[in-house]
């Protein structure tokens, strides 16, 4: 007996040593891809998304202004100690190139505060006439407002929430308490709304179109439903600038489309079909609708035949048949494609800023903008980040309604 149970633990042993030898070169074999994703994808994501937090450059450049303001709290008088200190930090950038760029990333936070620190830098004396307080109120007076001191205190340390409150359309007053800016300088979080509005109608087009020319591409001969599936393909191996170039010239208002319904009679005036909503929509969907169809496809490839002849055989008329049996076997597909259409829908910027008007404008034109234009890192990743979890919320509770209808089904 004793010798049977030490057999038995030597060959739970041996087979637990080839269990961890099989782990071990399986991760082995994977750990290549891991680190490949790690360094290209997820490591640059995560560190540009740091960066809706990261303030290392105020931070820096201005040690001595932000420890003076650590204890001033607006309406009291700024300190004579927070000018001082704001000399010796102004004194200490020395290069008027970095003292532009210092500027420029304090401009973020508050508009004019590039050309004041500007001014004050240029005109600083190295030793003030009778204090501090009175050279900067000389040099300018809106050195004297409390509000550009509050800048200074909440805006130069480590990390700084203010990129991500203004992507959230909020900001904060002099006292740091968190405040709605007025109404008409709301600006993203309506864009946000925006974006999601026209990636869903994007989405729901694709599906209305998709969906039937998925199913007649499953009934054909395979030699024709092949012949049609390149033409499904085509706009894949189509530059997305030649895409949306072709839109624009169909239609303008002397293009094809127009021409031709004004030919007919249909029409007296060219309509508008461009640099509006239904331009960016009708080109938008044209370029996602291949992600839709793909999916609807595939699955609709998979169900057999015989489940629809069962229920014709057992009195379902071919709406009935259509609706209970086909459709809720297609639902995968529906959903898959979907996401995909509404997540890639998500990312425009080319073809509603080329095709759109000014008030069909997506979330990531303004991304675009801050890394391009006014070079506003910050901004620019605090917006993404705000698409990012709005994104990842909708495809939660997308998941749990699939979750919750499988449970009911």
């Amino acid at each position: 007996m004793a010798s049977g149970a030490g057999a038995a633990a030597s060959v739970k042993r041996s087979v637990e040593r080839a269990r961890l030898r099989r782990l071990a070169r399986d991760l082995f074999l994977v750990a290549p891809l891991f680190l490949f994703l790690l360094v290209v994808f997820a490591a640059p994501i995560a560190l540009f998304m740091y960066r809706a937090v990261d303030n290392d450059l105020l931070y820096r450049s201005f040690p001595n202004s932000h420890a003076a303001l650590s204890d001033w709290e607006s309406p009291a008088p700024i300190p004579e100690a927070a000018y001082q200190a704001l000399a010796a930090d102004l004194k200490a950038i020395a290069d008027p190139a970095a003292v532009a760029i210092v500027a420029r990333n304090l401009n973020n936070f508050e508009e004019g505060y590039r050309s004041l620190l500007m001014k004050t830098a240029n005109k600083l004396p190295s030793e003030p006439p009778s204090s501090w307080r009175d050279t900067f109120s000389t040099i300018d007076k809106r050195w004297l407002d409390a509000s550009r001191w509050a800048i200074l205190k909440q805006d130069t340390g480590r990390l700084t929430s203010n990129f991500l409150l203004a992507a959230l359309d909020l900001t904060r007053d002099d006292k740091g308490e968190i405040t709605r800016v007025v109404p008409e300088r709301r600006l993203y979080v309506p864009l946000l709304l925006r974006t999601f509005e026209i990636s869903l109608t994007v989405a729901a087009i694709c599906l209305l179109i998709g969906y039937p020319t998925a199913y007649v591409l499953t009934k054909l001969p395979p030699r024709l439903a092949g012949l049609l599936m390149i033409c499904v393909l085509l706009p894949f191996w189509t530059s997305l600038l030649v895409r949306t170039t072709a839109w624009i010239i169909l239609l303008q208002g002397n293009g094809p489309i127009n021409s031709t319904l004004q030919l007919a009679g249909v029409i007296q005036q060219p309509l508008e079909l461009i640099f509006n909503r239904f331009g960016t929509l009708v080109a938008m969907s044209h370029v996602l609708l291949p992600y839709m169809i793909l999916p609807l496809y595939a699955v609709m490839k998979s169900i057999p035949e015989t489940h629809i002849r069962a229920a014709l055989s057992l009195g379902a008329n071919q709406r009935t048949a259509f609706l209970r049996i086909y459709l809720p076997q297609t639902a995968p597909g529906i959903g898959a494609g979907l996401l995909l259409v509404f997540v890639l829908a998500l990312g425009y910027y080319i073809t509603p800023a080329l095709v759109g008007g000014p008030r069909d404008q997506m979330l990531s034109y303004m991304i675009t903008y801050h890394v391009n234009e006014v070079i506003n890192w910050g901004m620019a990743a605090a917006l993404a980040l705000l698409l990012l979890v709005a994104t990842l919320i909708l495809l939660l509770v997308f998941g749990r309604l699939v979750k919750l209808r499988q449970v009911i089904g």
